[in-house]
C-alpha cells in the first residue's frame, strides 16, 4: 500500500508538469517512514500527529464508515480535516485506495478538495480542506441549527449539489457514480456552499458509457436528498396515521392526495418561495420513479432546477415504504435505507 500509494501520486503529478521531489531522508523500501522534504500532497505523520493534537477526542468531528475524521491545523496556520482509516479494515483499505485515486483526478467547487494524504504503518490519513459548518445533516435534522437554513440557502445548497454531481457524471469526461450521497457526506463552507465528500465508494465508468448500474448503493440516491432538505426529515420510517411510511412513501402519498404543503418544513415560514419549493420536490420525486428509464439524467435536473418550464408529472415513486403499524411493530425504529442494483442515470 505503502509505495502502491506513492507510485500513484508521483504519476499523478507527472502528467501534469508538477515537480516532484522526494528528499534525501526518504528511505528503502523496507524503511516505514516517508521524509518530510516532500514537494508533494504526502504529508508527515508526526506534523499530522501533532496538528491534530495526538488525534485528540476534543478534536474528532464525526466518524463514519472508513473511520474517524479529525480537525487539525498545520504550522502555517491552515486548518485541516483528517480522515483516519480504520485499523484492520481491509474494505476500508479498499476505499481509501479508491478515494485517493478519485479524487486527485477530480477539481470542481462543490467536491470537497483533497490536500494531500500520510501512511505510518499501518496508519493511513486522508488530509482535506476544513469546512467550517461541518456537514449538512448537522443543521438539517437539528431541531436548533435547522431554523439558519432558511429557503435561500437550502435551494442554493440543492444548486450547487446538483452541479457537482454533473460533473461527476459528464463534465469530468469519467464517469463516475458516487454511492453514498446523503446529508452527512454534503459538506459546507463558511458561506454553506455544498462540497459532495467522502469517495471511499465512488465507481468510475468509462466516458463514453450513457449509463452504468452499480453493483452495490448504499444511503439515500439524489431525489431522496433532496425530499430531505425540503422536509427536514430523515429517510426514516415514521408514523402518519394508520401507516408506517419512509419519507418517499410519505411524499408520493402527499404528493398524490394534493396535500404536498405538508411536507415543508415548518421552520421555513415566510422565507420560502412556494414555487421552488414544489419544483423540487417534484424533481425529487423524478429522480426516485420506480422505473430507472424514466429518471431524468443529472444535467436535465440542472436544467430543471434553473429554469421555470412545466415538469412531467412524477410516476409511481420506487421504495415505496408504507406498511400498517399492525405488520411492523418495529417500524419507527428504522433509520437509513440501503439501495441496491440502482440503474444511475
Amino acid at each position: 500500500m505503502h509505495f502502491c500509494l506513492l507510485k500513484l501520486l508521483k504519476h499523478f503529478y507527472k502528467q501534469r508538469g508538477i515537480r516532484w521531489r522526494i528528499s534525501q531522508s526518504c528511505k528503502s523500501a523496507n524503511n516505514k517512514e516517508y521524509g518530510t522534504d516532500l514537494d508533494s500532497p504526502l504529508f508527515d505523520f508526526n506534523m499530522i500527529k501533532a496538528a491534530t493534537n495526538k488525534f485528540a477526542t476534543e478534536n474528532k468531528l464525526g466518524e463514519g464508515g472508513f473511520g474517524p475524521v479529525y480537525k487539525g491545523r498545520l504550522p502555517d496556520g491552515q486548518e485541516i480535516a483528517v480522515k483516519k482509516l480504520s485499523r484492520g479494515s481491509g474494505q476500508g483499505l479498499k476505499e481509501f485506495e479508491n478515494e485517493v485515486e478519485l479524487i486527485l483526478k477530480l477539481q470542481h467547487r462543490n467536491l470537497v478538495k483533497l490536500l494531500g494524504c500520510c501512511t505510518h504503518g499501518e496508519e493511513k490519513l486522508l488530509i482535506y480542506e476544513f469546512m467550517p459548518n461541518k456537514s449538512l445533516d448537522d443543521f438539517l435534522f437539528d431541531a436548533m441549527n435547522k431554523r439558519i437554513l432558511d429557503w435561500e440557502k437550502r435551494y442554493s445548497i440543492v444548486e450547487g449539489i446538483a452541479r457537482g454531481l454533473l460533473y461527476l457524471h459528464r463534465d469530468s469526461r469519467l464517469k463516475i457514480i458516487h454511492r453514498d450521497l446523503k446529508a452527512s457526506n454534503i459538506l459546507l463552507d463558511e458561506k454553506f456552499n455544498p462540497k459532495i465528500s467522502d469517495f471511499g465508494m465512488a465507481r468510475m465508468f468509462g466516458g463514453d458509457q450513457i449509463q452504468a448500474t452499480t453493483n452495490r448503493v448504499v444511503g439515500t440516491i439524489f431525489g431522496v436528498l433532496l425530499l430531505e432538505i425540503v422536509s427536514g426529515k430523515r429517510n426514516s420510517y415514521f408514523v402518519d396515521g394508520d401507516q408506517a411510511l419512509n419519507l418517499l412513501g410519505y411524499a408520493w402519498t402527499l404528493w398524490k392526495e394534493n396535500r404536498v404543503e405538508e411536507l415543508i418544513e415548518p421552520s421555513l415560514g415566510n422565507s420560502l418561495s412556494y414555487s421552488e419549493v414544489l419544483k423540487c420536490i417534484q424533481v425529487g420525486l423524478l429522480c426516485v420513479q420506480e422505473n430507472p428509464t424514466d429518471r431524468p439524467t443529472i444535467s436535465l435536473v440542472v436544467s430543471m432546477l434553473s429554469s421555470n418550464a412545466n415538469l412531467p408529472s412524477p410516476k409511481q415513486a420506487a421504495f415505496f415504504g408504507g406498511r400498517s403499524l399492525e405488520e411492523s411493530n418495529e417500524a419507527c425504529s428504522i433509520n437509513y435505507l440501503s439501495y441496491t442494483n440502482l440503474d444511475c442515470r
